[in-house]
């Protein structure tokens, strides 16, 4: 998806068992770019108000990300650049090398960021893939590398795969340009 003016796109978060349907992620979506803004509330953290930037190139690489939370104990900021082939730096230049081989960023909460490698990798049905990716806790303002595995099992629907150990699996269904309409009990588009 290249849109040639912004398109907007919006979900639902549905995982929080105390407050489900409370929330919104809203997510202007143009060429190379997204600019969001998610309203939520955690079991830890309370309420909160989350932005993040992203910006990618025409293969849709990650080249940076820019996040920043509110909650009512202060606001927390992360900067993250990657060169698109696995080698990533904070915003002011200092290098994680414990996320080389990233070639994806993965932000919890929101699906958005699943896109990245369906959008980027033509699987065709039947075929599973494994990635290893910059997971961020938002809520936490942390990042570390995670493996993952996504299928696709038909036309519209993927199964991702956290390989973190948890065994959590979730069937996603997305539109044809491969951003999430559904994610089972997280996330349901509006």
């Amino acid at each position: 998806m290249q849109p040639s003016s912004p398109a907007t796109v919006c979900w639902i978060p549905f995982w929080n068992e105390e407050h489900p349907g409370v929330g919104l992620e809203h997510l202007v979506l143009s060429a190379h770019r997204a600019d969001s803004v998610m309203l939520g509330i955690d079991a830890d953290a309370g309420p909160f108000r989350l932005f993040y930037q992203l910006a990618w190139d025409s293969g849709w690489f990650l080249l940076a990300a820019d996040l920043r939370l509110e909650t009512t104990s202060g606001a927390r900021a992360l900067s993250l650049r990657t060169d698109g082939m696995g080698h990533w730096r904070l915003g002011d230049g200092t290098p994680r090398p414990d996320l080389d081989g990233c070639i994806d960023i993965d932000i919890w909460p929101t699906p958005f960021t699943n896109s990245f490698p369906i959008r980027r990798e033509s699987l065709p049905v039947g075929e599973r893939r494994t990635f290893r990716m910059a997971w961020v806790s938002a809520l936490e303002m942390s990042v570390k590398a995670q493996s993952q595995a996504y299928t696709r099992l038909q036309e519209g629907v993927y199964r991702f795969e956290s390989l973190d150990g948890s065994g959590f699996k979730a069937d996603l269904r997305v539109d044809g340009d491969g951003l999430v309409v559904e994610y089972p009990g997280l996330f349901k588009r509006v």
